[in-house]
């Protein structure tokens, strides 16, 4: 069998598929992405395609080697999210071939059924409370919000007093019926981060989320040791070679690696595997499309130290595209009581792509942006 083509579509609400032909009619999926950089990694996978069409797709170990070292300059969000989604396709193709769910070529199933849990909340978090209620009435009772709005590198107690304010009300409304963790996402720095995870203490987060961006993952170490407060952290880092040296220095208690920035399937198992040695929980990175949730939950159903799951069904970024839109085979993503998925039964990644759908909505597709938020003083604030 010999890869012989390549397709993209960028689809709303800000994903990407990949589609892999084969001359025996074959065909994988993957979700090659950098939210906001579409179109940087279209031509990442368009330039990698050259080491893959006229390839065997059997041989995916070799695939992924040639792509990350054949270039002298490698790694990065860019590349490696080019790499992940074709290495998804690649591992769509095999299950495919052989007749067997991913899962099962990584060695079987560990678990019967993968918790996940949802998004309450938007960019700056609102009407928590309300959405909580709503999501806990289909069956859901672990969440993940936004922790704070922009802050500063010395922020305001105001700012601080409106954070904790926040988490109490949860906690006052729902005890703890339910659990829920809090990101960060990196607009919170040091200083500030080691007031913060004190004032939250007491209300017991499931867990503190990129407390400080990965640039300062020195501060991980430094900020557990002031708290009793899980620190998870991993999507803005893209290879192993990224995450030996942040488990080396210890801190983080789970780790968030993206399916669909962090090499795929095929350097995710090793990750996960890497984290386990360390006594570190799984919990992969996703708010983003069906593919990328398939390829975390093959990886969760074969990591022992998976933990939880983060799913995109109804969170704030989802306008004008939902997870299952773009899906045939709904039942294959449909999630139990509790929020937990099932094991895919269906070859390959299990997803059966709406693909005419997918083609009629990538035709006139917006780029999505990031918004640029700014501190009052002017200055440029993490988003």
């Amino acid at each position: 069998m010999k890869i012989t083509k390549i397709t993209t579509y960028r689809a709303p609400p800000r994903w990407m598929f990949l589609k892999m032909e084969t001359d025996e009619g074959v065909v994988g999926w993957g979700e090659p992405v950098v939210e906001g950089r579409a179109r940087t990694v279209e031509a990442a996978v368009h330039e990698l395609s050259e080491y893959v069409v006229g390839k065997d797709p059997a041989r995916i170990n070799d695939l992924w080697q040639v792509m990350y070292r054949g270039g002298f300059y490698r790694g990065g969000a860019v590349f490696m999210s080019a790499i992940a989604g074709i290495d998804q396709a690649l591992w769509d193709i095999k299950g495919k071939v052989l007749n067997a769910p991913v899962y099962e070529l990584l060695g079987g199933r560990v678990r019967d059924r993968m918790k996940t849990y949802c998004w309450v909340g938007g960019d700056r978090p609102a009407d928590v409370i309300a959405q909580i209620r709503e999501r806990m009435a289909h069956g859901f009772d672990t969440f993940k919000m936004n922790g704070c709005e922009e802050m500063g590198i010395i922020g305001s107690s105001k700012a601080v007093d409106a954070a904790v304010a926040r988490v109490a009300e949860i906690r006052e409304a729902f005890g703890n019926t339910i659990e829920f963790g809090l990101d960060f996402h990196g607009r919170v720095s040091a200083p500030m981060a080691k007031v913060l995870v004190k004032e939250l203490e007491p209300f017991r987060p499931l867990f503190i989320e990129e407390p400080v961006l990965a640039e300062q993952a020195e501060y991980y170490p430094r900020i557990a040791a002031h708290t009793s407060i899980p620190i998870a952290a991993g999507e803005r880092m893209y290879s192993r070679f990224e995450f030996k040296s942040v488990l080396e220095r210890g801190g983080i208690s789970i780790l968030q690696p993206d399916l669909s920035h962090a090499g795929g399937i095929t350097e995710c198992v090793k990750i996960a595997a890497m984290a386990e040695a360390y006594d570190v929980a799984l919990a992969p990175h996703c708010p983003l499309g069906p593919i990328a949730l398939a390829s975390c939950l093959h990886v969760d159903f074969v990591s022992w130290n998976a933990t939880l799951q983060e799913q995109s069904i109804g969170i704030h970024y989802n306008k004008g595209g939902e997870v299952l839109d773009y899906v045939l085979n709904k039942d294959a993503l449909t999630l139990d009581d509790g929020g937990y998925a099932l094991p895919f039964s269906g070859p390959g990644l299990g997803i059966e792509v709406n693909e005419a759908l997918l083609i009629e909505r990538s035709r006139d597709v917006a780029d999505w942006r990031n918004p640029l938020w700014r501190h009052p003083d002017g200055s440029v604030a993490e988003w």
